[in-house]
This record gives C-alpha cells, sequence and structure tokens, in this order.
C-alpha cells in the first residue's frame, strides 16, 4: 500500500514568523525590517501571513508598530494577512487599521490559560464571543488557535477530548479554521493522529490546521502524521523564528523552508517558492545576527557555498 495516497495534493501554508516568530525577540525589531519581511514573504508566494498582532504594548512591546505594520506592507490580492486581537479593543484596531482576518486565543489547559491571559477555558471562550460577533458584523474572517494541544508545561498530559470540546466551542462562535497547537513541541506522530481523530469527530477536519513547535524534533514528522488524518493546513515560521514566553525550553514553530523541503520531496503543491522563501529567512536572521534556525536553510546554504 503506498503510504502517500491518503496525503492531500495541495497544502495550505500559513507564515506565522512576523508575529509568532518575533514576538519574543527581547531587542525591538524597527517597523521598516516587520514590512520588508512580510513583502518578502508575499513575493515568496504565500497565501496566509500573520503580520502582528493588537496587544497592549506594555504587554508585548515587539508588537506595539501594529498598526504602522498594517499600514505600510504590500498587500496582494489574494493574500491573507491575519492579526491576533486578544480582546475586543484589539479587534476594533485590527478593524481600523484594515484587517479583514483575525485570530483569537483559547488554551486547552486551564493552568497554561491562567498563566497565559489570567482567566478559564470557559472565560477564555466567552471573552471571545463579542469579537465574534464585531468579526461577523464587518464581514471579518476569524481563526481560531488552540495553545497546548499535545501537553502543558504545567499540567503535563492534556486530554484529546478537552481539546475536542474547545475546538468545538471556537467552531459554534464561527471559527472558519482552527489551528491546533503543540506549543510546548512535546507530541509524537501517535499523539497527534489521536488528537487528530478526537477533534475531527466534533469538527469538519477540513477546517482543522496544524500548529507544532519543534522542541523535541518532532515538528515535521507531526506534519507528515496529520497529513495522513486529512489535514492540509499547517502554520510555520521562516528561519523556525519563535518560542513560547510562557513555556520555558519551547523552541519555534516549525521551519518554513522545512515544511517546504518536505511537502517539494512529496510532490504536495504549496505555490510557495523555495529560493525567495529561504531569502526572506535569511533577510530576517542576518538582522537578529544569527544564523537561521531551520536545517534546510542552512543546509542549502551550506552547499551553494561549497566550490563546484
Amino acid at each position: 500500500m503506498d503510504d502517500n495516497a491518503s496525503l492531500p495534493q495541495r497544502v495550505r501554508l500559513v507564515e506565522v514568523g512576523p508575529r509568532d516568530g518575533l514576538q519574543n525577540e527581547k531587542a525591538i525589531v524597527p517597523t521598516e525590517v516587520k514590512v520588508e519581511l512580510i513583502d518578502r514573504l508575499t513575493r515568496a508566494g504565500l497565501s496566509a501571513i500573520e503580520a502582528t498582532s493588537f496587544v497592549l504594548p506594555k504587554w508585548v512591546p515587539q508588537m506595539g508598530d501594529a498598526a504602522e505594520v498594517m499600514r505600510r506592507i504590500l498587500r496582494k490580492p489574494g493574500v491573507r494577512y491575519p492579526v491576533l486581537t486578544p480582546n475586543l479593543k484589539g479587534f476594533e484596531a485590527a478593524l481600523a487599521a484594515g484587517a479583514d482576518e483575525v485570530a483569537v486565543f483559547v488554551a486547552a489547559s486551564e493552568t497554561f490559560s491562567q498563566k497565559n491571559i489570567n482567566c478559564s477555558i470557559d472565560e477564555s471562550l466567552a471573552r471571545a464571543a463579542p469579537i465574534f460577533a464585531a468579526a461577523k458584523a464587518h464581514d471579518v474572517r476569524v481563526r481560531g488557535y488552540i495553545s497546548c494541544v499535545l501537553g502543558c508545561p504545567y499540567e503535563g498530559t492534556v486530554p484529546a477530548s478537552r481539546v475536542a470540546d474547545v475546538a468545538a466551542a471556537l467552531h459554534r462562535l464561527g471559527a472558519y479554521e482552527i489551528s491546533l497547537g503543540d506549543t510546548i513541541g512535546i507530541g509524537t506522530a501517535g499523539q497527534t493522529q489521536g488528537l487528530v481523530a478526537s477533534v475531527a469527530a466534533q469538527v469538519p477536519i477540513a477546517t482543522l490546521a496544524g500548529h507544532f513547535h519543534d522542541t523535541y524534533g518532532q515538528a515535521l514528522t507531526n506534519v507528515y502524521a496529520a497529513m495522513q488524518m486529512g489535514v492540509a493546513t499547517f502554520d510555520c515560521s521562516v528561519a523556525g523564528l519563535g518560542g513560547c514566553p510562557y513555556a520555558k525550553g519551547a523552541t519555534g514553530n516549525v521551519a518554513s523552508e522545512d515544511v517546504m523541503f518536505l511537502l517539494d520531496g512529496l510532490g504536495i503543491e504549496t505555490g510557495v517558492d523555495m529560493t525567495a522563501l529561504r531569502a526572506a529567512g535569511q533577510y530576517i536572521s542576518d538582522f537578529l545576527d544569527r544564523a537561521p534556525a531551520s536545517r534546510v536553510a542552512r543546509a542549502l546554504a551550506a552547499r551553494d557555498a561549497t566550490p563546484a
């Protein structure tokens, strides 16, 4: 039997580097660098680029220029530029900045929810409800993120049934897509498939996306495992940028270049140009004065530097 027969012919990549990747950088990244990164990612062919986050600057100083970033990026028709909006005030600011898609976060772990946003899971869903209502009134799409779906830094194992219940709640509120986030990167392929099966029993699998951090080196394996279950949308971060301030030791989201290499090798379409993607990753890595975390980017750079 061909194990690849059940894989999707095309995968949608959601680039989260400009927001999820840069938000934890201690040194402020200038607005013009963020804009250039997003524009490079647009030119690389990505159809969804998470641009920024409309949060209070005192909580996330790195995202204090959200409105300016949205004003200055060169938007390409057909490309989505979702932004994170943790509350109604953030949504209103995003709307004023021209956002046509927003994202809300809910945790699958009670302790993580309290540590992250100072409220319970049920309270976080209640807080999200007004955002969904306002978004519907303004014809703005809402994407739901669920964090700690395969493990929590405080509680350990998170029951798949709880993740499924949270996903179902977000779906009822109106989320067009729900991203399942392995925030601490601890999940394995078997756990991933079990999780997807549980969630898909309550939410259409076509609305699910995978968001895998690579802390334990399992992210690509989990992407493949999720594709075998029918998931065809994945979050990724150029140059492997990122981490989580509330999950000590967690590395960045799986590198976009690494996911691209996997998908290219399987003959799966993405519409993304690897050369342009690598250049975008190298651009931001050069600014941050460190090598890309992407293994593929490093390997290809070494290959290109080797004399013929």
